[in-house]
């Protein structure tokens, strides 16, 4: 088996009934469903679940996406997903050497328990808190407004011109918040200039796709929130990493506890840094990367950010008879 790293998608790989199948099997799974409802207060079956007799009960998808509960729903299940392997994953460490692992945004959460880093408890309980605090940072009264949106098929180098040119001509805050690929990439800002960033994406042949979400996430504009968790993060019990994690912030790996603790607490309001968290592990030795979450997010970009490496494998680990195939 090629040494692995394990890594945990973000806001966005959301999908019907994600997790069921776990939870459905294994008790310890479900048990995190009615923790997380719990401590957010917010019916998550019903909103991701439909009825298994009638096919209906799932809320529709702008319900599925809103961040409160989004957040405590899919750490839910890429925690479960990891729980399921993690006897096989341990059970062979010669098989299946762990080099790390990585979360996209709120998957880093997912990979900071993986490497026990964080007690599941603590997870659920940061990022029910992260989720409410992040659907509550919209733009202050009388703006015009906070937003993201993705861009893709254009070089890093355009898409920073591009952002630079759209800040000057509105006066507007705008930053690149997500390198997810080298073809793909998330503003984060105002309004004014992230208008302004769409219509120079279109001149310059490529397309901008704005997000459903309620803030300006991985930026400065998410400094009051990013504030007041840092103190809910304060307050987690925090370990020395199994094996190291490469955080969003850096994209470089690491396993101190007051590092990651710290590189945690800076995430909200800072880039994500997906295309050098690739390249770290694939530097560290990874060669097979699995994602434990729903919808393969993670796992086209892998090609995408390891272009010519191709001993490079990538697999998505979804659901439990996924998993079972490790």
């Amino acid at each position: 088996m090629l040494p692995t790293a394990f890594l945990f998608p973000g806001q966005g790989s959301q999908e019907l009934n994600m997790g069921r199948d776990v939870a459905e099997a294994q008790s310890a799974a479900m048990d995190l469903w009615k923790l997380a409802e719990k401590l957010s207060g917010i019916t998550l079956r019903e909103i991701y679940w439909t009825s298994a007799e009638s096919g209906e009960g799932a809320a529709p998808a702008p319900e599925m996406s809103d961040t409160k509960a989004l957040q405590p729903a899919l750490t839910v299940v890429n925690v479960s997903l990891w729980l399921a392997a993690r006897p096989k994953a341990e059970a062979m460490p010669k098989a299946m050497p762990i080099i790390g692992a990585a979360g996209h945004s709120l998957g880093e959460f997912a990979a900071l328990t993986a490497a026990g880093v964080l007690s599941v408890e603590d997870t659920i309980k940061a990022v029910c808190e992260r989720g409410k605090l992040m659907a509550g940072a919209g733009p202050p009264s009388g703006s015009s407004g906070h937003g993201m949106a993705a861009v893709v098929k254009l070089p890093l180098e355009v898409v920073e011109g591009i952002v630079d040119k759209a800040a000057k001509q509105t006066g507007a805050f705008l930053r690149i918040a997500n390198h997810n690929s080298p073809a793909q990439y998330v503003l984060s800002g105002e309004r004014p200039a992230l208008d302004a960033a769409g219509a120079l994406v279109k001149e310059a042949r490529g397309r901008a796709v704005p997000l459903a979400v309620s803030g300006a996430f991985h930026s400065p504009l998410m400094s009051e929130p990013a504030n007041v968790f840092a103190t809910i993060l304060e307050g987690l019990r925090w370990q020395p990493a199994r094996f190291p994690v490469c955080m969003n912030v850096t994209g470089l790996p690491e396993r101190d506890p007051g590092i990651l603790k710290a590189l945690l607490t800076a995430q909200m309001t800072s880039s994500v840094l997906w295309t050098t968290t690739m390249q770290s592990l694939y530097a560290a030795g990874a060669r097979r990367f699995v994602e434990l979450g729903p919808k393969s997010v993670l796992t086209k970009l892998v090609p995408q950010n390891l272009e010519g490496r191709d001993d490079a494998i990538a697999q998505s680990a979804g659901s439990l008879d996924a998993v079972m195939e490790l």
